[in-house]
């Protein structure tokens, strides 16, 4: 999800901007912003004009600064693109941050990717495979692999379980975007453009030589809000790597067997209590302590963002 740019000469003062280590502007007038505030700028005119419109330029035109009073800051967009995707990074809930076993935290990782995207759809537009080693994007990456070290997959099998999730999100919000865009730009929605073209379906479309499609379209299936789409893909994905849990020799099933219950941190069977005991909710009193701290830190900062 997040993207790095610039070449071996930049690399190591990008990684420096991006954890604070860089050198500051050197003493003199006390500068009128700081970095935090180019790099909020910069994702402003981004998600309000795209990616092509982000300039030093135009920041300076919005802070009231001067160009080159900019890169004392930044030394080039290089660098700013990694800011910017690791500051929106930020917005994203960790995921296991809530009780769950691995496939909910998955679960409710991508459908916390595809709110992202939607609200800044530039970032699909810079690649993928090259991460910006931010803060913000280090430890969402951890937290979505620790929720998926819950599968007992072997280490190869995890990071390509999550590679596979992760590419339909991008895949089915980039979708979704770019038919938000075609409408916005053409100032026609979906539902007019195929209204403009009913002639195609009562005097060219034979049924007969297309019974299936007739059939489905005589069905309403092939009309659908986009939204619903993106989830039935994604549980299908998770069907999927569920299956795929379940038949390794030491992966962990999440079906819930009969009178079996999951820890609600882990994810884990949960020991049965005696019969005049209490339900137990953890598997374990570290598990019951961890869920502790997370509601704890939960209601005295509210969700992380």
């Amino acid at each position: 999800m997040e993207t790095g740019h610039g070449g071996n000469g930049s690399a190591v003062r990008g990684l420096e901007l991006l954890w604070g280590l860089g050198e500051r502007p050197k003493q003199g007038r006390r500068p009128a912003f700081t970095l935090e505030q180019i790099v909020r700028t910069a994702v402003g005119i981004a998600d309000a004009e795209g990616l092509a419109a982000v300039s030093m330029r135009r920041i300076a035109e919005r802070l009231g600064c001067t160009t080159m009073s900019l890169y004392r800051y930044v030394p080039g967009k290089a660098q700013l693109l990694d800011l910017m995707t690791d500051c929106v990074m930020g917005e994203v809930p960790l995921a296991g941050a809530a009780p769950g076993g691995w496939r909910t935290g998955l679960e409710r990782s991508a459908r916390a990717d595809w709110a992202l995207y939607h609200r800044h759809p530039w970032i699909l537009r810079l690649p993928a495979g090259r991460p910006a080693l931010g803060p913000n994007g280090l430890a969402w990456y951890e937290s979505v692999l620790r929720v998926l070290t819950m599968t007992g997959l072997p280490p190869a099998a995890l990071v390509n379980v999550f590679d596979l999730v992760d590419a339909y999100v991008r895949g089915a919000a980039r979708d979704s975007l770019d038919a938000a865009a075609v409408e916005r730009h053409s100032g026609v929605t979906d539902e007019q453009w195929w209204a403009a073209r009913a002639h195609f379906w009562d005097v060219i479309f034979v049924p007969a030589r297309y019974p299936v499609l007739a059939s489905l379209r005589a069905a309403g299936a092939l009309t659908h809000p986009r939204d619903r789409g993106f989830e039935f893909g994604l549980q299908r994905v998770l069907d999927s790597v569920e299956a795929f849990v379940r038949n390794q020799p030491h992966g962990r099933d999440e079906t819930v067997k009969r009178d079996e219950t999951r820890c609600a941190q882990c994810g884990d069977p949960v020991p049965r209590p005696t019969p005049t005991g209490r339900p137990r909710v953890y598997c374990s009193d570290a598990c019951r302590q961890r869920a502790y701290r997370a509601r704890r830190a939960a209601g005295s900062s509210g969700t992380r963002h």
